[in-house]
């Protein structure tokens, strides 16, 4: 119930504050739940292998439909006024002519976030494969489980989080070569919020 109360307390947040939906508390709150289902169910470690890699695996497909819509996903995720001083960036890129250029950046960053995910499902299913090997519901199955999570830092997180870093550099490069500002003019002036 805990596990189950933090995606679904983020979204209410989110859907109170901006009256949007929140994609990725709907994933997280499913995740959970079909964690718990499968574990009643006591299915293999396989099936648990195919949830753990397609959650991320949903995530970066979404993040590649996304460049097809009005506000792809790397735009809410690092183009946005909390991260990046959109007004000041926005108005370089039209002093320099420079949109086509901001596009095709869009569309590369879009491509390395969405291989972030990528990284991400194929390290999750490998990582269940290898180490899920008792039944379900057994004192064993929920040690292998307890381990999986630990190490799920430093396997997944860590080579995940290299690739986002990757894009937002790539991104902030990208707007510097753009638009000729300076990292300190690209930037959002955190000391405003």
């Amino acid at each position: 119930m805990v596990a189950l109360s933090l995606p679904i307390l983020y979204g209410a947040w989110e859907f109170i504050t901006t009256k949007k939906h929140n994609f990725i508390s709907m994933i997280g709150f499913a995740s959970i739940l079909l964690t718990g289902g499968l574990g009643l169910l006591s299915v293999d470690g396989f099936w648990f292998a195919v949830k753990e890699a397609s959650v991320p695996a949903i995530i970066g497909l979404a993040t590649l439909v996304s460049t097809k819509t009005k506000k792809p996903f790397v735009k809410l995720l690092l183009y946005n006024d909390n991260v990046i001083n959109v007004q000041k960036v926005d108005a370089a890129l039209e002093a320099r002519q420079a949109k086509v250029g901001f596009d095709k950046l869009m569309f590369y960053t879009t491509m390395v976030l969405a291989g972030s995910f990528v990284v991400s499902s194929v390290l999750n299913f490998w990582l269940a494969i290898y180490l899920l090997k008792s039944p379900a519901g057994t004192p064993e199955f929920n040690a292998e489980l307890s381990k999986m999570t630990a190490l799920s830092f430093p396997v997944i997180m860590v080579p995940s989080m290299a690739v986002m870093m990757f894009a937002v550099w790539k991104l902030v490069r990208g707007l510097k070569d753009l638009t000729g500002l300076e990292m300190n003019d690209i930037m959002a002036d955190q000391t405003k919020r």
